[in-house]
């Protein structure tokens, strides 16, 4: 099992940036595919990134090219790099652990994104 903490969500004007961090605890972090997700009001959460540990990543189209996933094995650490962010990226974020051989997910708490003049 692995517990996951995020960090770093916020107030931020259009066109601003934000580093969104995830912290995991637990058993091996390599064998997880992590991503990001996130839920704005009223709607479904939906896949924004996934990396896996040997740093294949996948983007949802409408944040290709602003957005950047990483992450750091040996410090069990994801993150988001949010650039040029829109009023449309408003949402609380939420850090995922996919675990393939079994199918287990894992999710963290969520950090809240506002981006707004």
């Amino acid at each position: 099992q692995v517990q996951l903490v995020e960090s770093g969500g916020g107030l931020v004007q259009p066109g601003g940036s934000l580093r969104l961090s995830c912290a995991a605890s637990g058993t091996p972090f390599i064998i997880y595919v992590m991503g990001w997700y996130r839920q704005a009001p009223g709607s479904q959460r939906e896949l924004v990134a996934t990396i896996t540990s040997g740093m294949h990543t996948n983007y949802a189209d409408s944040v290709k090219g602003r957005f950047t996933i990483s992450r750091d094995n040996a410090k069990k650490m994801v993150y988001l790099q949010i650039n040029s962010l829109k009023p449309e990226d408003t949402a609380v974020y939420y850090c995922n652990a996919y675990r393939p051989s079994n199918r287990a997910a894992y999710w963290g708490q969520g950090t809240q994104v506002t981006v707004s003049s």
